[in-house]
């Protein structure tokens, strides 16, 4: 039978905000055994002695703020973040195609002259980001019937990272978690080695440019 330290821990990992809350200490150790203790009973059809939740919590608190402070990556002082906005995601369906219709938009588009094509291939689909501007290119270059979906008013905010961060376990997480604690709606996330470039919708951007800036600051 598992102890209840253990069945602790599994109901807190298996709740991530309820994980970072708890990590942040903005969480009573008191209240949340107190909430969680009928749960707990019935999970395992027996009682559970308040105290033995409580200091499971405590415990389990302190073990992983030691673990997540050990983990955070750093960023260079010289970190940027470079912010695009009016772009467009597209996704298409992946046919035998497809590498005509790349080539024939890497010839189109400018990218010298401050254009985006992001392309992004899975094994199924297609994803281009690019300038709203292009859209009518990729529809004139793409059969209808193969375009799977549209978004847009989308922006970009692409931040240059270590290349050590490939090493680095929980880095995607960190952003992803960040921007969700403020409400942050992530449409998609880009990466090559030394990039990472988060889409939002534009909305967002101006708030997600701040919210990153301060992760940055906070970890450099």
């Amino acid at each position: 039978m598992k102890k209840i330290s253990q069945i602790v821990e599994e109901y807190i990992e298996e709740k991530p905000f309820l994980y970072e809350a708890l990590i942040q200490g903005i969480i009573n150790n008191a209240a949340l055994a107190e909430k969680i203790q009928p749960e707990l009973e019935e999970k395992i059809q027996s009682e559970i002695k308040f105290q033995t939740i409580n200091m499971a919590i405590r415990r389990f608190s302190e073990k992983n703020k030691i673990k997540n402070s050990l983990q955070m990556p750093k960023f260079s002082k010289n970190t940027d973040i470079i912010l695009r906005s009016n772009l467009i995601e597209i996704t298409i369906e992946k046919t035998r195609e497809s590498q005509n219709i790349i080539k024939h938009l890497y010839e189109q588009i400018n990218i010298k002259q401050g254009d985006i094509l992001t392309i992004t291939q899975g094994i199924n689909e297609i994803m281009f980001l690019t300038n709203t501007k292009h859209l009518d290119l990729i529809k004139n270059t793409t059969p209808n019937d193969s375009i799977k979906d549209i978004t847009k008013h989308l922006s970009s905010l692409t931040i240059n990272i270590p290349i050590d961060f490939k090493e680095t376990v929980g880095f995607f997480f960190m952003i992803s978690k960040t921007l969700s604690w403020e409400n942050i709606n992530i449409v998609d996330i880009v990466s090559t080695l030394t990039e990472i470039t988060v889409i939002t919708n534009e909305k967002d951007a101006s708030k997600t440019f701040d919210i990153l800036n301060k992760m940055i600051n906070k970890y450099s």
